[in-house]
């Protein structure tokens, strides 16, 4: 899988937001904003395919959870931007 290379992290007023980068008529009422260990992923697996393992293993890394949890939360955050068309198999 990978992330759409249109979509793109922007900080705004402090919030980490997914925008569409050249986008006309954006629907500005569905606004994906993103905590700091979901850009900690988008960051690592932007520009590049990625399985959900990958995932997993940057959480491993960086916060030295156990990998059950670490793919528990990786498909959560895959899923939730798959939900949005942001992501793609």
């Amino acid at each position: 899988m990978h992330i759409k290379s249109i979509y793109k992290v922007r900080q705004v007023a402090g919030e980490n937001l997914v925008v569409g980068q050249g986008r006309l008529n954006a629907d500005m009422t569905k606004v994906i904003s993103l905590n700091d260990t979901a850009v900690l992923l988008w960051n690592e697996l932007a520009g590049r395919d990625f399985t959900l393992d990958e995932a997993a293993a940057v959480l491993v890394k960086h916060f030295g959870i156990p990998e059950e949890q670490a793919l528990t939360d990786a498909t959560r955050w895959a899923d939730s931007l798959r939900q949005c068309g942001v992501i793609e198999a």
